[in-house]
């Protein structure tokens, strides 16, 4: 009888590991910046019927970066989470901490299990405050860890590269517009130095705006007012006009990217 291959525990975490930064880095990039009113996620998708970016509940919103059935598996449960926790206890008491922590667990669990591979994932949870230095934003890698973030963070494709680029030119107090020009302009670079140019249809884009006076404070930014602020900013070219209703649309939407069960 032959003996069983041997791979030690730490090459074995070390190889899945390896295994899902390959999957998310194969993604188009998301990035979350801070502004002035609140907290707006851009992603680069051109897709309108699956959706990176998501609202989770009231204040809280997800964004993801991976394999589209994983992640979208992971939102479903967030908002689960989430509905049930408000119906039992309190609106109040449903917080982007609490739901990163049960991401953590989730990922974790997978992570560290022989018996099905890593989810190719990396998650963000962000929650707006009342007030800039309420603002809470996590950052889930593959593996269950959370990063608490501040200020702005890049995560899938040339992630490093957009953070660098972010850590440089983010400051407090940035305007709407000003945010998301620079979104697009970390977005637009290559992972070679070069630089593309993102019209406004290869785009995702959503707030967090704490001075909706509605309780749900998500949003997403589409169509001609999504053009119009690029245009304002010369952050690229407009993308298709769409009708006058998408303006203000809330739409909730599944969080995903460019197909199926791909990675996006």
């Amino acid at each position: 009888m032959s003996t069983p291959f041997y791979v030690s525990p730490q090459q074995a975490m070390a190889d899945r590991a390896e295994y899902a930064r390959k999957g998310i880095a194969r993604g188009r990039s998301v990035v979350v910046l801070q502004y002035t009113d609140g907290v707006v996620f851009v992603a680069e998708n051109p897709s309108r019927a699956l959706h990176k970016v998501s609202e989770i509940y009231d204040r809280i919103a997800f964004a993801a970066v991976g394999k589209y059935n994983e992640f979208e598996n992971l939102r479903i449960g967030g908002v689960r989470y989430a509905d049930l926790r408000g119906y039992t206890y309190d609106r109040a008491d449903v917080t982007a901490r609490g739901l990163a922590n049960v991401y953590a667990q989730t990922l974790g669990s997978i992570f560290s299990s022989a018996a099905e591979k890593p989810y190719e994932v990396e998650l963000i949870v962000a929650e707006v405050g009342n007030a800039p230095e309420d603002d809470q934003i996590y950052r889930l890698p593959h593996d269950g860890s959370i990063v608490d973030e501040h200020g702005s963070v890049a995560v899938g494709g040339n992630a490093d590269q957009i953070s660098s680029y972010l850590d440089q030119r983010h400051r407090d107090g940035m305007t709407l517009g000003e945010a998301l020009k620079l979104a697009v302009e970390s977005l637009s670079r290559d992972s070679n130095g070069g630089e593309r140019t993102l019209a406004a249809d290869q785009l995702e884009v959503a707030t967090l705006d704490r001075t909706r006076p509605q309780q749900r404070k998500f949003k997403r930014i589409l169509g001609r007012q999504l053009s119009r602020l690029l245009e304002e900013h010369g952050t690229a070219a407009s993308g298709e006009a769409a009708d006058d209703a998408s303006d203000s649309a809330d739409a909730e939407g599944t969080s995903g990217s460019e197909g199926g069960s791909g990675t996006s």
